[in-house]
């Protein structure tokens, strides 16, 4: 009764009549936008935009996390510098600080590793394979077992597309699962960092400007993908080459102006446009201030237990940003739900549609729909326990004990059979993060951060704790003799369990290792009921999108599914905007404002070489015409989130003059809402960065590399 609503979304008409700037496209639906994309300015055919092998989409990459983009032919990637900051970070020492001092490689042979935790993914072809993931499903499987076949059916048609090491597949869901997509992309695994400016002026400002505007902050940095001398992806190693990009995006220093188009490419996050309003609620009542909790008391505990040490500050540095970035964006949801009331507004829509859906559902709309709010409170009962779960066991050199214990288990099996994450696909990345731990990791910190987890899971009323847990867990007094006799701390130990046996762990006297094993049933009994809840959730959820897909198709409204970390174009205009009555914020920043802000204090320290040539005015040909200096930030109407960071930001024929890296602090809920009037995107003018890398930082060889459109005299 629900099939005349599933329809593959690429043969849905998109109406022309799409809201604002809102929707976070995939590529191949950009055809049905082609009025509105000209209705913007855009001159780039909408065709040549839905095709991944041609240029600019072809340019468009990912490093897991963040979005990225060559503009050489030689492998050279720009991305913002808190993606290159794990990297940047990691070559960091007391004596040679990149973080504050900036680094520039003038040479190939001083290109730095980025580590095996920094990757390129190359977006190689995208097919519909939803057919394959769902056919035949029988109605009357168990949650968990529904689960675990289309896991199953995933992970064969993920080990049928990796043929080699040099590709990485997935299968993402699309529309909470009512479409999925194998991706295949080319991973590339020898990045190396190329340049960063000081983070005086790429994280100008810091965690106090973070998600504010107006904003001054060059938030940009440099790498390059190596490969084989054969052209495919190596293991690092001294003989691999620069990576011989297909194509790279020529960039543009003719600048942009209020009112002007701009495309914006990359591989965003997650969003919940889509979610119901007992879902808000949820995330606004109880998850979210849980959360703010939680990250607050962390950022504590480590700023105490760093406090006076170089060494100890700089590994976790990146642990404190990523910290930090989390928390004022949950804490932005919370006052932007507070601001407007996004769950009274779903209401209204969730009344719509259920109206329409009674009567356009058929007769089974009514069971749909209480199936649907019963096991979403399932979701959200069992959310509450993981998040005890994850307060209980927070400690790295715990998550790393339970990842080898978990791993040795799954090795029992065959390999189509193991959990996802626990393939031979997946070992690389495994030792990846083992290793990386000796860049962000003290043993006294982690206890710290432990010891006041534990106390705060022990103020979490008590029926929200998983069952059993309480009685495994170590007395806070006794985790200073666990870290004392641990040999988990030591990388070569730790990375010495990979291949052994479940039995050497059970015999093992690490305390580490111990408590790994007590804990494993209960994390499991966490884990299986997930699985029975996803399970439910991945049968009900996709009846319920394919309603919501026809319903707003009938109103006339974008179609689009909830970012999902894959490749995405959205689409805009240099836009200024009123966060409040009576003030209206424009839509650039320049260089003046960053005399103004700075001071001798971090985060608003600046370095003497930049204050110097914007004394001096030495503008050259990237000062506007209009505003009369160097523009340092601007504001674009794009649709964007998490994820986002580093995204090409494109003119109308598709040259960079841009990186997304944040949004207004009012667009934070954009996440949940898209309201057009005030959602704001905040990008890095490619005229700053171009004349940073002029001016102050002197770095000639990369300008020499880039393709340059410089303003026409």
């Amino acid at each position: 009764m629900f099939k005349s609503f599933v329809l593959p979304v690429a043969l849905m008409g998109v109406a022309a009549l799409a809201a604002a700037d809102e929707g976070q496209w995939q590529p191949h639906q950009l055809p049905q936008l082609k009025s509105e994309l000209k209705r913007i300015g855009i001159t780039i055919p909408a065709e040549k935009l839905a095709d991944l092998t041609k240029h600019p989409m072809s340019a468009i990459v990912s490093l897991g996390g963040c979005s990225a983009s060559f503009v050489s032919p030689n492998g050279l990637i720009v991305t913002n510098h808190h993606c290159a900051y794990g990297a940047i970070q990691r070559n960091a020492t007391p004596e040679k600080n990149y973080i504050v001092n900036g680094f520039l490689a003038k040479t190939r042979a001083e290109e730095l590793p980025g580590g095996p935790n920094t990757l390129v993914y190359v977006t190689e072809k995208l097919e519909n394979v939803t057919d394959r993931v769902l056919k035949g499903l029988s109605p009357s499987m168990s949650g968990r077992e529904r689960h675990e076949l289309v896991e199953s059916r995933i992970k064969a048609l993920v080990a049928e597309c990796e043929t080699d090491k040099s590709v990485r597949c997935s299968v993402p869901a699309f529309h909470r699962g009512l479409e999925y997509y194998r991706i295949k992309q080319l991973m590339i695994r020898d990045v190396r960092l190329v340049y960063a400016p000081s983070d005086r002026i790429g994280n100008f400002g810091g965690d106090i400007d973070n998600y504010e505007w107006p904003r001054q902050t060059g938030d940009y940095s440099f790498l390059r993908a190596y490969v084989g001398p054969d052209g495919r992806p190596a293991d690092p190693s001294p003989n691999n080459v620069p990576y011989k990009s297909k194509d790279f995006l020529v960039v543009s220093s003719e600048g942009l102006k209020n009112g002007d188009p701009i495309l914006l490419a990359g591989y965003p996050g997650r969003t919940s446009r889509y979610k119901l309003p007992s879902e808000i609620r949820f995330a606004r009542d109880v998850d979210f201030p849980a959360k703010v909790v939680a990250i607050t008391a962390d950022l504590s505990v480590i700023s105490a237990a760093t406090m006076g040490n170089p060494a100890w500050d700089v590994r976790y540095a990146s642990v404190a940003k990523s910290l930090n970035n989390v928390l004022k964006k949950t804490q932005g949801l919370l006052d932007g739900f507070a601001r407007k009331d996004i769950a009274a507004i779903k209401d209204v829509q969730d009344a719509e549609f259920r109206a329409w859906h009674k009567q356009h559902g058929g007769s089974g709309s009514k069971n749909l729909l209480l199936e649907l709010d019963s096991v979403i409170a399932q979701d959200m009962a069992a959310s509450r326990q993981e998040g005890a779960w994850a307060e209980a066991t927070h400690s790295d050199l715990l998550k790393s004990a339970r990842t080898l214990y978990r791993l040795a288990l799954e090795r029992q099996k065959p390999d189509a059979q193991r959990e996802a994450g626990y393939q031979e696909r997946d070992l690389s990345f495994i030792k990846a993060r083992l290793t990386r731990l000796e860049q962000s990791f003290v043993p006294q910190v982690d206890e710290a951060r432990w010891g006041a987890a534990l106390a705060r899971y022990a103020r979490i009323d008590a029926r929200v704790h998983p069952q059993g847990l309480d009685a495994l867990l170590p007395a806070p007094t006794a985790l200073n003799a666990m870290y004392k006799a641990t040999d988990m701390d030591d990388t070569a130990k730790r990375l010495a369990w990979i291949g052994k046996d479940p039995d050497a762990f059970r015999k093992s006297n690490d305390p580490f290792i111990q408590l790994a094993v007590r804990l494993h049933d209960t994390g499991m009994g966490l884990e299986n009921r997930r699985n029975e809840i996803d399970g439910n959730l991945e049968r009900v959820i996709p009846q319920y999108m394919a309603a919501v897909i026809a319903w707003k198709k009938s109103q006339g409204k974008p179609v689009y599914p909830d970012a999902n970390s894959t490749l995405r174009v959205t689409y805009g205009t240099v836009a200024p905007y009123a966060p409040r009555d009576g003030l209206v914020k424009g839509p650039f920043t320049t260089v003046e404002g960053i005399v103004e802000k700075a001071t001798s204090k971090d985060p608003f320290i600046a370095p003497n070489a930049l204050l110097d040539a914007i004394k001096a005015k030495r503008y050259g040909v990237f000062k506007d015409p209009v505003l009369g200096t160097v523009p340092v930030n601007f504001l674009s109407s794009a649709d964007t989130t998490g994820g986002n960071s580093g995204s090409a930001v494109m003119n109308k024929r598709g040259e960079l003059v841009g990186l997304n890296f944040d949004s207004t602090y009012e667009s934070i809920t954009k996440d949940w809402y898209f309201d057009s009037a005030i959602t704001r995107a905040i990008h890095v003018d490619i005229r700053y960065m171009l004349w940073v890398m002029k001016e102050v930082d002197h770095a000639d060889n990369l300008l020499k590399e880039m393709t340059i459109k410089y303003p026409k005299k």
